[in-house]
């Protein structure tokens, strides 16, 4: 059996917000973050308004913590009596495999955190692969089942997007990253025949979600696992509560997603940095920075999650393409999606680094009118979309991209 040197960077993709330190300024970041403040398959929390998190975008005011697809919040304080009064409430957790950090900020902040808190464990408990009597779980070992509308919703999604993408994102890849290790920390590196056997039932055209009866029926000897795509639609209800309980501002960081309620508190844009994947090592070294407000931020990259076969010193991660059962070699070392929607950034992040610069940007073209790009490529270019391109500052040389 071959040895194996493991080297794995949690998918805390930095979505950084990087608040400027007025009243109370402190900083601290993963793989993309907010100011404090990105898939079971691949696999990125901020407190006030003046501290930094991470997640998988950088924004500031919040902050976020990632597998392809993190970044951290900052908060910060303002000179603003009226915003330095506004309540605020602020709890880290840890749950769907990443540390989070949930910030809210008006008079019923508190409870809307607390509400957030909830809505995570229970959706963590309802997808994780890990949990035998999680709802995922038990289709995987029964084939079949009864899903809820929370389920219902992403699954849909997950095969809406594997469609459009020719099936560069799919659920169906969870047997895949199990044989890897990707999913127990156990890596290695399958045979070839193992590989070619596995990829014989992954297809995310044998998946069949019946809505009316609200039942998910999977293909012999498939699995499906949501985590690629789960964070973002948790992230997309935290905004939901936070609507629900009329907060003011607010930030979520969830691995290596982060997504922004509102602007910040005193009414600027929250500031997301990007972790730099040629420097992952250095939390607060970014490849730039997002000016966002009310939208997700969310992060894929190779240097989140990977392991060195010690036999040939080749490095494998898990964003694993599904035609070929490998880690996938594009030529881009992180792409960052931004939308208004957590869930479509999520999908996307994993699809658009699989299909490389070239198919991304011509997927982009197509079916971008809700969703921005920021593309690192391996020889450390930057590649804007146009619809953000006045709200990054990259610190690598960048071309912007238009239709």
């Amino acid at each position: 059996m071959k040895e194996l040197f493991v080297k794995m960077y949690i998918k805390k993709i930095v979505p950084c917000l990087l608040a400027a330190f007025l009243t109370m300024g402190y900083a601290g970041c993963g793989t993309a973050s907010a100011n404090r403040g990105d898939q079971g398959r691949e696999t990125s929390g901020l407190s006030s308004a003046e501290e930094i998190s991470e997640s998988s975008g950088n924004a500031e005011d919040g902050d976020n913590n990632e597998e392809g697809n993190s970044g951290t919040a900052e908060k910060t304080g303002t000179t603003s009596s009226e915003t330095a009064e506004l309540p605020s409430s602020t709890q880290d957790i840890f749950a769907m495999d990443t540390y989070m950090t949930i910030t809210g900020y008006g008079k019923k902040a508190e409870d809307a955190v607390n509400a957030a808190v909830d809505e995570i464990r229970r959706l963590d408990d309802m997808l994780s692969v890990g949990k035998a009597d999680s709802e995922i779980a038990k289709i995987n070992n029964e084939g079949s089942g009864t899903v809820s509308e929370d389920t219902e919703i992403m699954v849909e999604k997950a095969l809406e997007i594997g469609e459009t993408t020719g099936g560069k994102f799919d659920i169906t890849i969870y047997p895949l990253m199990v044989e890897w290790g990707f999913t127990t920390g156990d890596f290695k590196v399958p045979d070839e025949e193992k590989i070619s056997s596995i990829l014989e039932k992954v297809d995310y055209q044998k998946v069949d979600l019946d809505k009316e009866k609200g039942v998910l029926s999977l293909g012999e000897g498939q699995g499906i696992d949501l985590g690629g795509i789960a964070k973002g639609y948790t992230s997309d209800r935290v905004m939901d509560i936070f609507r629900e309980y009329d907060l003011v501002s607010g930030v979520v960081s969830l691995g290596g997603n982060v997504e922004c309620y509102g602007k910040k508190p005193d009414g600027t844009d929250w500031r997301c940095g990007i972790q730099d994947p040629g420097n992952a090592d250095d939390p607060m070294a970014f490849l730039g920075v997002l000016e966002i407000s009310d939208c997700a931020v969310i992060t894929s990259g190779a240097y989140e999650r990977n392991f060195e076969d010690e036999e040939t010193g080749r490095i494998y991660h898990h964003i694993i393409d599904p035609s070929t059962g490998y880690s996938a070699q594009s030529g881009l070392s992180s792409v960052t999606i931004v939308s208004e929607s957590g869930l479509l950034a999520d999908g996307l992040s994993t699809a658009m680094y699989i299909m490389g610069a070239d198919g991304a940007l011509e997927y982009w073209k197509e079916y971008g009118d809700d969703f921005e790009m920021v593309l690192m490529t391996d020889d450390d270019r930057i590649i804007v979309t146009e619809g953000i391109s006045d709200q990054f500052t990259g610190n690598y040389p960048v071309t912007v991209e238009e239709r």
